[in-house]
This record gives C-alpha cells, sequence and structure tokens, in this order.
C-alpha cells in the first residue's frame, strides 16, 4: 500500500473529516522520482474544535505514528468546519524546500 494510502486511510478512520486533502509535495523535492516522502495535509474535523493548534497537530502525529515514521515531512492544515468555511477552503502553500528544491 502507498504511504499516501496509508495517510487517507488512517485520517479518515480517526476524525471522520468533513473535508480531507492528502497532497504528495515530494515532486518539489531533491528525492528520487516516484517518491512519498513529503506530505501535505488539509484536514477538516469537528474533533478540532476548542482545541489549539499544537494539541491539533498532537492528535494528528498521534494517529499516524507509524506512517511519520516512513516520512521526511508532513505540513499540516487541521481546521473546524467553520474555519474552513471562513477561508473558502484555501491554506497556505507549503514552504519551498531549503535543501535542494527544485525551483522552476
Amino acid at each position: 500500500m502507498h504511504i499516501q494510502t496509508q495517510i487517507e486511510a488512517t485520517l479518515q478512520a480517526t476524525f471522520a473529516p468533513d473535508f480531507l486533502q492528502v497532497e504528495n509535495e515530494s515532486h518539489l523535492h531533491n528525492v528520487p522520482q516516484g517518491s512519498e516522502s513529503h506530505f501535505k495535509v488539509t484536514l477538516v474535523s469537528e474533533r478540532f474544535t476548542g482545541k489549539t493548534l499544537v494539541s491539533r497537530h498532537r492528535l494528528v502525529n498521534q494517529a499516524l505514528s507509524i506512517e511519520l515514521s516512513q516520512i521526511h515531512a508532513l505540513a499540516l492544515h487541521t481546521l473546524t468546519p467553520e474555519e474552513y468555511f471562513a477561508r473558502a477552503g484555501k491554506v497556505a502553500d507549503s514552504p519551498l524546500c531549503m535543501g535542494g528544491a527544485k525551483h522552476g
């Protein structure tokens, strides 16, 4: 099973999200073609209501403990449905890789 598929399945089962997007951003980094090392996750769930950003990220990190041992980087955007609606579904782009990124 691909790591991206594992991440998606784990987050679906754990958070029953209103919205989930898992993007493999490995191609933006200096890694072999086909790598699954860098991911961006946008996760919208009622479970985040009343929780700080740090608490939200800890919940995700706990849920993905197995998957995190197999990847290099994980950008998290953890939102309540109200926050996601207020942003019109937009989240920040991941920063450019400083360690040999493929710019262009």
